[in-house]
């Protein structure tokens, strides 16, 4: 199978401003499911690093007093001190509204003055189109002369708080501020890779394309631009040490970085018509499926998107999609809670529509029956294709925010039948179809060493499973919890309903600040990405 088939080619990339590999041939990708193992993995590699390495990171949010073990250190100990060690730190955070809008301005502000003390430099970048964000969330490790340790982590969990969550569900006992209906420490699901590899060098020029940027890291933003005057804040960029070359390859796995940048009155260097590559490689991968499609994630709300997966539905008689989610949005009241559920009820509908009994959409709960917030953004399709990035199923992540998410293609067949769920001749893969065992493990309460997965496998054995699952624990509900919990955590998940009155007024915020449009008008005019 040429890996065109399932991953975009230079032209379909369409930026040639970047100097971003294809694709990277020959790398070893490692899923963490949730940010004890995350975390517990990032402490390991920062703390072996010495003199004259480098650790690059950016992210949404950075709280520095976020515990990585439950003992320490925190976030802000442990790149402290590596820098005091004479490794090389840079960081990049976005620079946030206000806290009183629920967003972390002065936590990402504690971090970068914390890291700094030490001789690192973190800063705070606003180089966003108006009402966006910096949403990726990457970690590059590198080091000099020992190109076989390099490694980076990319994906959905950020370095802050309510992300120390494991497979029970209990929450971190450092929580952000979320929805009631969450409780007091919610529950989180989340998922990063691991990556060792040639693709550690396109990473690293990902970060390195941001940091070099010469528009000034306030840009658009008069008020921030005195606070930093009269704050004496590093609104500089240092020079970065030399780029060192790629590491060697070290596995089977083909990886593809997907990127969105937005188009903006100040374009980006490395992507001046913006890049939405995230989206590109999520259509072409969608339009090849035949038999099942896996999603988590963290929104699932755009007509844009759902109509991707429609004409799936549509033109494939015998695909079926598995969407899991969170029961609530992340954010409550009157009018901050009905534009988080019009859009995802839109979406859901649409699916339907096109699919019908084969479109299955749940949420999750731990076993105390509290919902867990569903951060991952997760795909995988017919078993061969799978991505893990930043990006969340909307307009927002894919064509308006910076987004970062890694497309993985093995080499190596998974000989479990079907050997060919697709029927196309591409063979299931077993990096892809192991992530999607892996979560399914969890969600379902099956063994986590496979020993139960007989009937996961085959996608439509899969479906049924699954399905079987979530009935049998919303009866256990809805019959007043009498006797014994059904194993499993999924429940069939249905968008709460909207009154008239409220559809009409949430539709204009919904699409102009929950989920803005960052294309070219010429895309927005032919719905193109």
């Amino acid at each position: 199978m040429p890996d065109e088939d399932w991953l975009l080619t230079a032209e379909e990339r369409d930026n040639p401003a970047s100097d971003i590999p294809v694709r990277c041939p020959g790398n070893l990708v490692t899923a963490h499911v949730h940010g004890v193992a995350y975390f517990d993995r990032l402490v390991e590699v920062v703390e072996t690093m010495e003199r004259g390495d480098r650790l690059f990171f950016t992210d949404w949010r950075g709280d520095p007093d976020e515990r990585l073990r439950p003992d320490g250190p925190t976030v802000g100990e442990l790149f402290s001190a590596a820098a005091r060690r004479g490794v090389v730190v840079k960081g990049l955070i976005w620079r946030s509204h206000f806290d009183k809008l629920q967003y972390s301005a002065e936590e990402n502000r504690n971090l970068a003055e914390d890291v700094a003390d030490d001789g690192g430099e973190v800063l705070l970048d606003q180089r966003v189109r108006r009402f966006g964000s910096h949403h990726q969330k990457l970690v590059v490790l590198r080091h000099p002369g020992r190109p076989e340790r390099d490694v980076a982590f990319a994906g959905g969990i950020d370095l802050c708080h309510s992300r120390r969550d494991d497979t029970e569900h209990h929450g971190d006992p450092q929580a952000v501020r979320m929805s009631p209906r969450y409780g007091d420490r919610p529950p989180w699901h989340d998922v990063q890779l691991e990556l060792r590899g040639p693709v550690v060098g396109a990473l690293d020029l990902t970060f390195r394309e941001r940091w070099t940027d010469p528009t000034a890291l306030s840009w658009g933003n008069p008020l921030s631009a005195l606070w930093d005057r009269l704050t004496g804040t590093d609104v500089t960029a240092d020079k970065l040490p030399p780029e060192l070359p790629p590491p060697p390859p070290c596995g089977p796995h083909t990886v593809q970085v997907l990127r969105t940048y937005p188009n903006k009155p100040r374009p980006y260097p490395f992507a001046p018509d913006g890049e939405r590559t995230v989206a590109r490689g999520y259509t072409k991968a969608i339009r090849r499926a035949r038999r099942l499609i896996y999603l988590e994630d963290q929104y699932m709300w755009s007509t844009e998107v759902a109509d991707l997966f429609a004409d799936a539905l549509r033109d494939n008689p015998e695909l079926h999609l598995i969407v899991v989610v969170p029961r609530y949005p992340d954010v409550d009241g009157r009018l901050a809670l009905p534009p988080n559920q019009i859009g995802r009820r839109q979406a859901i509908e649409t699916c339907r529509q096109a699919g019908g009994d084969r479109v299955h959409v749940f949420d999750v709960e731990n076993h105390a029956g509290r919902p867990v917030y569903v951060h991952a953004k997760v795909c995988v399709a017919d078993d061969v294709w799978a991505s893990v990035g930043s990006d969340n199923f909307n307009r927002r992540s894919w064509t308006h925010d910076s987004e970062l998410s890694c497309a993985v293609l093995d080499t190596e067949a998974d000989e479990r039948e079907p050997t060919d769920p697709g029927g196309r001749g591409d063979g299931a893969r077993r990096f892809a179809r192991d992530l999607r065992l892996t979560l399914l493990r969890e969600h379902l309460d099956r063994d986590p060493a496979g020993g139960e997965d007989a009937d996961l496998i085959d996608p439509d054995s899969a479906v049924r499973a699954v399905l079987a699952a979530a009935e049998a624990l919303d009866a256990w509900h809805d019959g007043g919890q009498v006797g014994p919990r059904p194993p499993g955590r999924l429940r069939r998940h249905e968008p709460e309903r909207l009154s008239a009155f409220t559809r009409a007024w949430a539709v204009l915020p919904y699409r102009l600040l929950y989920d803005p449009d960052g294309r070219p008008w010429r895309h927005r005019r032919d719905r193109t990405w």
